[in-house]
C-alpha cells in the first residue's frame, strides 16, 4: 500500500487504509481529515503534488476544491443570518435592488442558497475569462429572467450560486465574499483555506490533473448525467467552457468565484466545517449559535434536480444526506458534516476522475470515518 503521512487516531485506522488504497490505485496526491468535537483525529496525506510524481505532497500542500467552496460561502451566509445582518427569508432585492429585474422580485435569499432561484447558468456560452469580472457577471445575472418560478423547482447553480450569494454578502458587508471569509472565518480559525489565492501561496499549489480518460490531457466541465447525483457530488460542477487548465491558471487562483475557486486541503476544509459540526464554537472561537448551525439542514427542496436530472435534497447552502450535510467538487473533493456526531470529514486530491470511476475515494473516506466513530 502507498505510504500515508500525518497523524491518525488508532480508532480511525480504516481512514488511513482508505487513503492508502486510493493512492495505490488512482490518486497522485491527496489528503484526508476527520475532526470530531473540533479536534483533528485524522490529518493525513500522501503521494505527489505533480503529475510527473517528482514533488511530494506536503503537509501544507493545497489545491483547488471546486464546489466544496460552496460550503465555505454558505457558512458565511449562515453567520450573517445568525448575527441578524441577513434575513434568509427576505427578497434578494432588499439587499441588491437591481436583482428584481426580469421577474425576480420574488426571489428570496434562501432560494439562492438552495439552488431554487431559477438561475442555474448564465445565458449564452460561458468561459473562464468571463468569470473574472465580478461586476459584469453579477450585472448579467441581475438582468436575467429565471428559468422557472423561483422556489418551485431546483436546478444546480454550479457557477452562478457563488456570484448571487456572494453579491448579497458584498452588499450586506461591503466586502467581497472571499475577504469576508478570510476575515471572519479562516482568520479566527487559523484555517488554510482561500477564496482568492494570493501569490505568496502559489508554491504550495498542487495543479489539478485531468482524468486519464481525457485524451487531450484537459477536461471540460459539462452537464452531469443522471447518475452523477450530489450524493457523491464530484460530477456536479457543470459550466460550458470551464477546463482543468483554467483552474490551474494564475487568473483562476486570484479570482473571486465562491462557487468553485477555493483552495485548501482536507485539514483546512474540515477545520472550517467543524464550526457547523460543533454547534458554532470550535476551540473557544464562536462563529455561530447552535440554532444557527441547524439552519444548514433546514430542508428547502427535495425532488428531481432540473440540471442534474437526479434526486436531490437541499438545505441552506448545503446538500442534505441523511443526518449529515455537505457537498463535493468536480473531479473528487468532498466534505461531509454530521451535526449530531459533531464530526467533519473531508477529502481533497489533485487527480480528477470521472464520477463513475472515482466516487469510491471520497465516499470511502467518509465510510471509514464512521467505522472509527462507531
Amino acid at each position: 500500500m502507498a505510504e500515508v503521512l500525518g497523524e491518525c487516531d488508532s480508532r480511525f485506522g480504516a481512514v488511513r487504509d482508505a487513503l492508502g488504497e486510493a493512492l495505490e490505485k488512482d490518486d497522485v496526491g491527496a489528503s484526508a481529515a476527520v475532526f470530531v468535537g473540533g479536534e483533528p483525529v485524522v490529518d493525513i496525506w500522501g503521494g505527489h503534488a505533480d503529475a510527473a510524481r517528482t514533488i511530494p505532497w506536503q503537509r501544507d500542500t493545497i489545491t483547488c476544491v471546486f464546489s466544496v467552496t460552496k460550503t465555505m460561502q454558505a457558512l458565511c451566509a449562515l453567520i450573517l443570518a445568525d448575527r441578524g445582518d441577513l434575513d434568509l427569508d427576505a427578497p434578494v432585492a432588499r439587499y441588491w435592488p437591481e436583482f428584481a429585474a426580469a421577474g425576480k422580485e420574488g426571489v428570496l435569499v434562501r432560494h439562492l442558497l438552495a439552488h431554487t432561484a431559477g438561475l442555474p447558468d448564465l445565458e449564452g456560452p460561458v468561459f473562464a475569462a468571463d468569470l473574472y469580472d465580478w461586476p459584469a457577471v453579477t450585472s448579467r445575472l441581475a438582468a436575467q429572467e429565471p428559468m422557472w418560478e423561483p422556489g418551485t423547482k431546483a436546478g444546480y447553480h454550479s457557477l452562478t450560486q457563488g456570484f448571487v450569494v456572494g453579491e448579497v454578502i458584498r452588499r450586506v458587508t461591503g466586502r467581497a465574499a472571499g475577504a469576508f471569509f478570510a476575515d471572519e472565518v479562516a482568520g479566527p480559525l487559523g484555517a488554510d483555506f482561500h477564496i482568492g489565492l494570493s501569490a505568496e501561496h502559489d508554491h504550495r499549489v498542487a495543479p489539478l490533473i485531468a482524468p486519464p480518460s481525457s485524451p487531450s490531457g484537459d477536461w471540460v466541465a459539462s452537464a452531469p448525467s443522471a447518475d452523477e447525483a450530489p450524493g457523491a457530488a464530484q460530477g456536479a460542477d457543470a459550466g460550458a467552457g470551464i477546463r482543468v487548465s483554467d483552474a490551474n491558471s494564475l487568473a483562476w487562483r486570484r479570482a473571486q468565484i465562491p462557487s468553485a475557486s477555493g483552495f485548501g486541503n482536507a485539514r483546512s476544509v474540515a477545520a472550517v466545517q467543524s464550526v457547523l459540526a460543533c454547534g458554532g464554537t470550535v476551540r473557544g472561537t464562536r462563529l455561530l449559535s447552535p440554532a444557527g448551525c441547524e439552519v444548514a439542514r433546514r430542508e428547502q427542496f427535495r425532488g428531481v434536480d432540473q440540471i442534474l436530472g437526479s434526486s436531490a435534497r437541499y438545505g441552506m447552502g448545503y446538500g442534505i444526506f441523511d443526518r449529515s450535510v455537505g457537498w463535493g467538487g468536480w473531479g473528487g473533493s468532498l466534505v461531509i458534516v454530521d451535526l449530531d456526531a459533531r464530526m467533519a470529514v473531508s477529502y481533497v486530491m489533485n487527480q480528477m476522475l470521472d464520477q463513475s470511476e472515482g466516487s469510491y475515494r471520497g465516499l470511502g473516506i467518509v465510510i471509514a470515518a464512521y467505522e472509527g466513530l462507531n
